[in-house]
């Protein structure tokens, strides 16, 4: 597999510039062209700064999922997805094939249909790093549910804000999620969050840390439970399938809530085509990302950087993407480095906050480190 929009010298990128610049609606129009479309654009982009409105890819038809998943399962079904590195090191790893995660989604997806969840509707996410995080916010953008993934350490009325902005319906959590030497109570912060709200119909509960939770009657419902009924509807006879949902290119694909000078939340509203085109490109050219490397981004699924660096450009791609529960620091500060020795991982992508973070630890927890000292190091340092 090569990627025909993946820039490969300065020469290259010079000019892939000049065009970009002088006939932007040329140039994606080219990058666009490698992937999967229910039905062409008819005009690449329309924008309009004053009101403001800027649409991509305008009467295009797709579905985000059979460009992350289904065009991959044909000659890479078996290539590992995702690679998940539990909190607990001593924790059985899960690698998750492409025919696997599309397994997955498939059932998320009837599971949600099977809840009620429908095209346009909004669905939050509260959850550890689990793939089953993954599963749940593909499974929604299958359905063309419009989900909004909150980040694990947010607050009960933190949630309850962005649940009654969204006016959301439904809601995946957790039993508990670990975060280093932390359990954190998840699914009892949603039920705190949820003291009041009238227009939540259905919670979905993964177990994961088996923290006593309460489970209301006719609202929640476990996980596994549902995911087993799905599974029987979406097999049939070793073929699973689940049809996309066609999508109008600027239908909503996500809501991601920041906070802004105010304090009070804001959702920014990502559309489909345009964010596959974006995170597939950049994902593919800032990071070099070549076939068979392993992509370990240390970002929480909870903001933007996780959404488009672990899920959704990788995917796009047919790469191979490395997701991590815990934390840098435990259970010492030494664990980025020994998931980059365990894993191979050949493009490590993390932030400035965590890189001085653990510069405060010094080289101590660096000793015996193979990948970092020899290659990342040198005697450079």
């Amino acid at each position: 597999m090569s990627y025909p929009y993946q820039i490969r010298s300065m020469e290259q990128y010079e000019m892939a510039y000049r065009v970009s610049v002088t006939h932007p609606d040329q140039f994606w129009a080219e990058v666009a062209s490698h992937f999967q479309w229910k039905k062409k654009w008819e005009k690449v982009l329309e924008w309009n700064f004053r009101e403001p409105k800027v649409e991509w890819f305008k009467g295009a038809k797709l579905n985000i999922t059979e460009n992350c998943i289904d065009r991959h399962l044909e000659t890479m079904g078996e290539k590992p997805a995702i690679i998940w590195e539990p909190n607990n090191p001593e924790e059985r790893v899960r690698v998750v094939t492409y025919n696997r995660l599309h397994k997955r989604v498939c059932q998320v997806a009837q599971m949600l249909k099977n809840n009620g969840v429908k095209k346009g509707d909004r669905v939050c996410i509260y959850m550890g790093m689990v793939p089953e995080l993954v599963y749940a916010v593909l499974g929604c953008a299958r359905i063309g549910a419009i989900h909004s993934v909150i980040f694990g350490g947010f607050s009960a009325q933190s949630i309850a804000d962005r649940l009654e902005d969204a006016n959301a319906e439904f809601i995946i959590t957790c039993d508990g999620a670990y975060r280093g030497g932390k359990d954190i109570p998840l699914k009892s912060i949603i039920d705190d969050a949820l003291i009041g709200n009238k227009k939540v119909k259905r919670v979905i509960v993964y177990t994961r840390t088996r923290t006593p939770v309460s489970m209301i009657k006719g609202r929640d419902v476990w996980w596994e439970d549902e995911m087993e009924h799905a599974e029987t509807q979406v097999e049939k006879d070793g073929v699973v399938s689940f049809p996309a949902e066609e999508m109008d290119a600027e239908d909503p694909l996500f809501i991601l809530y920041t906070s802004g000078s105010t304090g009070k939340p804001k959702g920014v509203v990502h559309s489909c085509a345009g964010y596959m085109v974006w995170t597939a490109y950049t994902f593919v050219n800032v990071f070099q990302y070549q076939p068979g490397d392993v992509h370990f981004c240390t970002a929480d699924i909870g903001w933007i950087t996780g959404h488009s660096y672990i899920v959704y450009g990788p995917l796009a791609a047919g790469g191979t993407s490395l997701m991590f529960e815990g934390i840098p620091t435990w259970p010492d500060a030494g664990r980025f480095w020994d998931i980059v020795d365990k894993h191979k991982v050949n493009i490590l992508y993390t932030a400035p906050t965590a890189i001085r973070s653990l510069m405060g630890f010094g080289l101590e927890p660096l000793k015996g480190k193979r990948s970092f000292l020899t290659e990342s190091v040198g005697d450079g340092w």
